[in-house]
């Protein structure tokens, strides 16, 4: 073998070249990751919902030896902290052995994903046949969710306070529902509307069923039918709905992608694909150098507004109740903590290559993505890490042997979007984002690779178990 010329040892020197799965990982670290995406597809399967994520989490934590945090309690390096926040979010922690005063260590995700949400008062009949209606929620392509099994999860509760909860469509056992589509032979018209306009949003209206009650004769008798089924399942009466929270979601689940099984198709990736990680990630812990935080928020995908999205005050609030059990002021804790906000990018995809610039995108199989900055058009809705921050992280992956690269969300001024970044960074926490590279987001099945969310794992255990400051 020849020995490398004078331009080859300075490109190796000089130049950035990310490094591949292929490249760096060995036959036993692919086999981990495959093995830690089993427990993936469980969860991703477990929870379709905010509501399902924070059940299951809390079902994992508690076997792994946390338990429910109460304001004031004594605690100790080591002790393992889970606070629920209206059952749709949570915040989990294990207090580490330098004082709280030193900051804290964060990785935060959401658990929410785009769907279709059932309208306050939803059920009605139309021509013998019986339809929810819905609003969805967050960004979609509304022509996805159309002519695909659908499952319907959430809950109602009535006015005397009791909590009914509902998942029908994913048991084999188990009905489905869909939104119906027009057929090409008489879609001429359909087909001229720009695309997001091809299925309207008021058109988004789910089927669940055409049979009349049998011992009546009046009108909406297929409405009554599916009111009576619902009552005799549930106990629930038409006005529940009003005081219900009830999501459709698609109704398959996880499944690997390719021959090589290198992939996972599933709803919900976005962003259960970095909330697993970050969870799994604190369970590894035992006594961490700095108080280790897992976040799972609710509403980003609408803003991160209301009290269990990351724009209200509950993080700042559980922080500064375990800073007050040490008598510290949580300002000082949040000045001095670092936060990997955790959620996924666009992974360059062939056959659209014009939405993203090659030299600053990321693709599937080189590992997470570490993005200094989101937004739109001018960086606008960012908060834009530094370099010091930057830098930090580089070093820690690292040494820490995390397969990593950059990415920005898509060309200048071709899109963009945002994270819980910036709302975490307005605390005054040193913040800068990192997930999972994906395609088809947003889509009712979207796409990631194995091997980068056994890297997201790796990225956050690095992160929570540190023992150096920035």
């Amino acid at each position: 073998m020849s020995e490398k010329t004078k331009a080859e040892q300075l490109k190796e020197k000089l130049y950035y070249t990310p490094k591949t799965a292929a490249e760096t990982l060995s036959v036993e670290e692919t086999a981990q990751a495959d093995a830690y995406c089993v427990g993936y597809m469980q969860y991703l399967d477990n929870a379709k919902t905010e509501r399902e994520a924070v059940t299951e989490a809390i079902a994992q934590a508690e076997k792994n030896g946390f338990v429910a945090y109460k304001r004031g309690q004594a605690l100790k390096a080591g002790d393992r902290v889970y606070y629920n926040n209206r059952g749709k979010s949570l915040f989990l922690a294990v207090i580490g052995e330098k004082s709280i005063e030193e900051g804290v260590s964060i990785a935060a995700a959401h658990i929410d994903s785009p769907r279709l949400d059932l309208k306050p008062n939803p059920l009605y009949e139309d021509n013998d046949l019986a339809y929810l209606d819905t609003h969805y929620y967050g960004g979609i392509k509304k022509y996805q969710w159309v002519a695909i099994p659908l499952s319907l999860h959430g809950v109602l509760v009535k006015k005397d306070g009791t909590v009914v909860t509902v998942a029908i469509g994913d048991k084999p056992e188990d009905p489905v529902f869909c939104v119906t589509d027009l057929l090409p032979h008489l879609a001429a018209d359909q087909m001229k509307r720009p695309a997001p306009e091809l299925i309207k949003g008021e058109d988004l209206n789910v089927l669940i069923g055409s049979r009349p009650f049998l011992d009546d004769e009046g009108s909406e008798s297929v409405k009554l039918n599916i009111l009576n089924i619902l009552f005799e399942k549930y106990g629930i009466v038409e006005a529940d709905f009003l005081s219900a929270e009830l999501e459709v979601v698609p109704a398959f689940g996880a499944r690997d992608v390719g021959l090589d099984r290198s992939l996972i198709g599933a709803y919900g990736h976005d962003d259960r694909v970095c909330a697993y990680p970050a969870l799994t990630a604190i369970f590894a812990l035992e006594k961490p150098a700095y108080t280790a935080v897992t976040v799972l928020a609710d509403k980003e995908e609408i803003g991160s507004d209301g009290n269990t999205g990351m724009q209200s005050a509950a993080l700042s609030y559980f922080i500064a109740d375990l800073a007050a059990t040490f008598g510290v002021e949580v300002r000082h804790v949040l000045t001095n903590s670092l936060c990997l906000s955790a959620d996924v990018n666009v992974a360059f995809d062939p056959l659209y290559p014009e939405v993203v610039e090659k030299r600053n995108c990321a693709f599937l199989n080189r590992g997470v993505v570490l993005t200094k900055y989101t937004g739109a058009r001018g960086k606008s809705g960012t908060s834009d890490a530094s370099a010091e921050l930057m830098a930090f992280f580089r070093r820690h992956m690292d040494e820490n042997g995390v397969l990593w690269q950059i990415g920005e969300l898509g060309r200048v001024d071709v899109g963009g979007g945002g994270t819980v970044a910036k709302y975490i960074a307005n605390l005054d926490v040193n913040t800068v984002d990192l997930g999972v590279p994906m395609l088809s987001m947003h889509a009712p099945f979207e796409l990631v690779a194995k091997t980068d969310v056994y890297m997201a794992h790796k990225a956050f255990l690095a992160l929570l178990s540190r023992n150096e400051k920035l």
